[in-house]
């Protein structure tokens, strides 16, 4: 029977503190986002607003050219999305092949995957950047999509393959038994077993993508399909003491991603938990 103790005391304070220091950042997030201009050298980082205001946020979204943060963050959710996708559906077909085989290519391809996951994407921007310019795929969306898709396939094929193994065979078995060919056994059985190992992939290769400002700085800079980050970068850049403005638009590109982590948090603790019930 569970009692609740002095030292149980403890470890729950302990855990409280730790929180509310996680949460401090915020706090200066939402407070300074929430500031009027007036206030904002006037008083305090840690001090709220005596007169909140919206304003921040409504100016941020009614901006223009670079600053138009509407269309940067439609941007960045179709960017995002389209990645996902790509790296699910190619993600998973490869690391179900790489698990399955018993050949020696196999082994070989997976330890390939392995290892790209160590080296750093930026060392291969340049040539990426001049195979993307000589195809046309600079400064367009769905050329991020593929950049992105061939980045983080490594890390797709990673996280799959650690579930394909530890999958048994049983079910795959007695769909082939009963007629099943190998695509609808992996697309019918095998896949929708696999939902922990999706909602990890996405969530992680969706806050890579999102929060993701060197790669479409050098790819989308300077085009009319920018995102989130890139557009932030110039808002800052003629704004530079305006952080009440900032601050809203860092809170604006927030919820989307808190939204969709919200929705695939369970897949997602399932995920690390390396659970197939």
């Amino acid at each position: 029977m569970f009692r609740y103790s002095p030292a149980t005391a403890v470890r729950e304070g302990v855990v409280w503190v730790f929180a509310l220091l996680t949460l401090l950042p915020f706090y200066f997030l939402v407070v300074t986002a929430l500031k009027p201009s007036e206030e904002l050298l006037t008083t305090s980082t840690s001090a709220p607003p005596s007169r909140p205001t919206l304003e921040n946020f409504t100016e941020v979204l009614s901006g223009g050219g670079d600053n138009n943060i509407l269309l940067a963050l439609g941007h960045s959710v179709v960017i995002t999305a389209a990645s996902i996708v790509g790296l699910v559906a190619f993600g998973s077909l490869a690391a179900y092949v790489l698990s399955r085989t018993t050949r020696r290519w196999g082994t070989i391809t997976f330890y390939g995957f392995l290892i790209a996951i160590l080296l750093p994407t930026q060392l291969g921007l340049v040539p990426l950047y001049i195979g993307a310019r000589q195809i046309g795929l600079v400064g367009t969306m769905w050329g991020m999509v593929v950049l992105y898709v061939g980045t983080l396939m490594p890390l797709a094929v990673f996280l799959y393959a650690g579930f394909f193994r530890n999958l048994p065979r049983d079910y795959e078995e007695a769909a082939s038994l009963d007629g099943a060919s190998p695509g609808r056994v992996f697309l019918r059985v095998v896949f929708p077993l696999m939902s922990p190992a999706t909602g990890t992939v996405a969530i992680l290769a969706g806050l890579i993508v999102w929060n993701d400002f060197f790669s479409a700085l050098i790819f989308l800079g300077g085009s009319d399909n920018q995102t989130l980050p890139v557009s932030m970068y110039y808002y800052v850049g003629s704004l530079v003491s305006a952080w009440n403005k900032i601050f809203a638009i860092v809170l604006i590109s927030m919820v989307p991603i808190l939204a969709f982590y919200l929705f695939a948090q369970k897949k997602f603790i399932q995920g690390f938990a390396g659970g197939i019930k």
